[in-house]
């Protein structure tokens, strides 16, 4: 596998978790003992050879980052705080971190994402560029869905239904359509769009790259928004904690 740079996102507020997110990122919450959302992620990350991480940050950047320091000698942690995380969306901390992110393949995920490690390595395995899609679930009204043409993901959003697949912020990007989507979420953050989705500036470019659904069938692989999503999170831990 080519040499791949891992970038989580992890710069939201946390609102909807309540108190446990009153002094603490969201990815420092536990979904077991001892095991945060945040040691999932850069566990199985470095269990698939993914060293260099990029992480962005917003509330408690100091306490995340003694955090993976501290727990993760073998990473390779960039991080990059975003100053302005209560009035923007994770578009504008791409942008902020812009530097870091350029001249290799990436995997990209949300930082309250969970997932089986084979939702990992099975992503990591496609040639090109693809994002998790799971055709067996029902559509969400709020959250992700993919519209899907010819084999291609064509469009990425909360408010595409027609054509469409739920979806989850779990993304491989080879380096060419990364940089393609990368200078888009860097020419919107410019322009002053800086309070949407970074899936807003990718749809604007679908037609110049090649994005293709990862089917995940079923297999974990959802985002931690609420504590009935935690408490069913923690009823699969042992799924989780595979390695």
């Amino acid at each position: 596998m080519r040499t791949i740079r891992g970038l989580i996102l992890n710069s939201g507020i946390g609102k909807r978790m309540g108190e446990l997110t009153a002094d603490r990122p969201k990815c420092l919450v536990e979904i077991a003992r001892g095991m945060t959302v945040f040691d999932l992620q850069v566990a199985k990350l470095l269990d698939v050879g993914v060293i260099d991480i990029v992480v962005t940050t917003g509330p408690f950047a100091q306490t995340l980052e003694e955090y993976a320091r501290g727990r993760y000698p073998a990473a390779q942690f960039t991080f990059v705080n975003n100053p302005e995380y209560a009035t923007t969306n994770y578009i504008y901390s791409i942008a902020l971190a812009e530097q870091a992110l350029r001249g290799e393949d990436v995997v990209l995920l949300h930082g309250d994402l969970v997932f089986d490690v084979a939702v990992l390595r099975g992503i990591l395995g496609v040639r090109g560029s693809a994002v998790v899609v799971d055709a067996s679930l029902a559509l969400p009204d709020k959250d992700f869905k993919a519209v899907i043409s010819d084999g291609r993901v064509v469009r990425i959003g909360v408010e595409f239904f027609d054509d469409a697949v739920a979806c989850q912020p779990l993304y491989r990007l080879d380096a060419k359509d990364w940089e393609l989507w990368l200078d888009a979420i860097v020419a919107s953050c410019d322009a002053g769009v800086r309070g949407v989705y970074a899936e807003n500036a990718l749809n604007e470019i679908t037609d110049t790259l090649h994005l293709r659904p990862y089917d995940v069938n079923g297999a974990i692989c959802t985002e931690v928004d609420t504590p009935d999503d935690l408490a069913r999170v923690r009823e699969h831990a042992d799924v989780l904690l595979r390695r």
